[in-house]
């Protein structure tokens, strides 16, 4: 029983090095498909400010998060990869942002990369 405990001790604190990796090599600005954006990503998430383009564009922000995610109803729980939607907007000088928490109690993550998508 002791051996499985210190086993299980050992593969979670292996897989909170793993994040803290993913903390220290995905901190950072990244880079916005659509022309005139600025995305500043931070541990947590992302912001994007976008200029007005004048044809009434629609963007939306992407962050791709790793970390614990609510994966079904409450108490259904995934680890790993997955991506966070911002609102769909159009650009108008303003700052949007998204995060990777607030998607379910106890949800815990980090954010690995950002980027504006143009849809139309």
């Amino acid at each position: 029983m002791k051996q499985a405990i210190v086993a299980a001790a050992r593969v979670a604190a292996a897989g909170f090095s793993g994040i803290a990796a993913v903390v220290l090599i995905g901190s950072g600005s990244a880079q916005a498909a659509p022309q005139d954006c600025v995305v500043s990503r931070d541990l947590f998430g992302a912001s994007a400010t976008c200029q007005p383009d004048g044809g009434g564009s629609n963007y939306v922000l992407k962050v791709e998060c790793f970390g614990l995610y609510a994966n079904g109803p409450f108490p259904l729980y995934g680890v790993g990869p997955y991506t966070s939607l911002s609102y769909p907007f159009t650009p108008d000088g303003q700052r949007i942002s998204t995060g990777c928490t607030g998607m379910g109690p106890g949800v815990v993550a980090v954010a690995t990369n950002a980027s504006v998508i143009y849809y139309g």
